[in-house]
């Protein structure tokens, strides 16, 4: 179908549905509705042009690591985040390392090599998006958000293995751009590194802060899910990590 044809059978289609809610005017719900028809196709439209990258100079490409086959695939994954950006996209979520059964971080035979393999695929294409942002002015806007759900413990999963099982009391992710202040850490672990001892951290704090950079009151932001008022920061509430602001 081209896209001529398309925005007939999507007009006809509109004048059907307006038709429809003439009689139904107080339905604000399928006025929405029809709406999102126009926006999806919008949405169409523009995501050829978004989604090709053929056009990006060589340079920029290569800052990315895509010109180096160990990258080239993560490196595709973040110039597509900068143009997406670019064109206003408000919620972008890059994903590295595969499924649940496929070649992932979860090193629990391993980790050495695992480590150094996913890393290996992800350092270069993430500082490349980090500085391409900075560069076209795009940083100071946008948080970029980099971690995983927890952390490896420091001692071998078996008595003579070489993985890590998983360790949520003690790990580190890390922020940049949107207002988040750079070259700062916040807390410790003990010796072993194997849970935090020295400003210790929740995970309800990260929201807090994500929130707080969004402009939102994190505590006063509420979502009504399975008969109750919910929040991101749970019932306790939490404060933005004011360390990193």
């Amino acid at each position: 179908m081209t896209p001529a044809m398309q925005r007939r059978l999507l007009d006809t289609l509109d004048n059907y549905n307006r038709e429809h809610h003439a009689v139904r005017a107080d339905n604000s719900e399928l006025a929405a509705r029809i709406s999102s028809y126009e926006m999806a196709y919008n949405m169409q439209q523009h995501a050829p042009e978004a989604v090709d990258l053929s056009a990006e100079p060589e340079a920029t490409k290569s800052l990315y690591g895509i010109d180096e086959q160990k990258t080239e695939d993560f490196g595709r994954r973040c110039l597509l985040a900068r143009r997406l950006v670019e064109r206003g996209v408000r919620f972008i979520q890059l994903y590295a390392g595969g499924a649940h059964n496929d070649d992932n971080w979860d090193a629990h035979g391993d980790l050495e090599k695992n480590h150094n393999y996913h890393a290996g695929r992800t350092d270069k294409p993430i500082a490349g998006l980090l500085k391409d942002l900075k560069q076209r002015g795009l940083l100071d806007s946008t948080l970029v958000v980099w971690g995983g759900e927890f952390g490896r413990q420091p001692t071998a999963e078996y008595a003579a293995g070489t993985g890590r099982d998983h360790n949520a009391y003690g790990f580190t992710m890390w922020m940049a751009g949107g207002g988040i202040k750079g070259g700062v850490s916040v807390g410790e672990t003990d010796e072993l590194g194997a849970a935090a001892v020295r400003d210790r951290l929740q995970v309800r704090n990260l929201h807090a802060t994500i929130l707080h950079q969004l402009g939102v009151d994190p505590n006063r932001l509420s979502y009504f899910y399975s008969g109750l008022d919910q929040k991101l920061v749970g019932v306790e509430g939490a404060d933005a990590i004011s360390q990193i602001i």
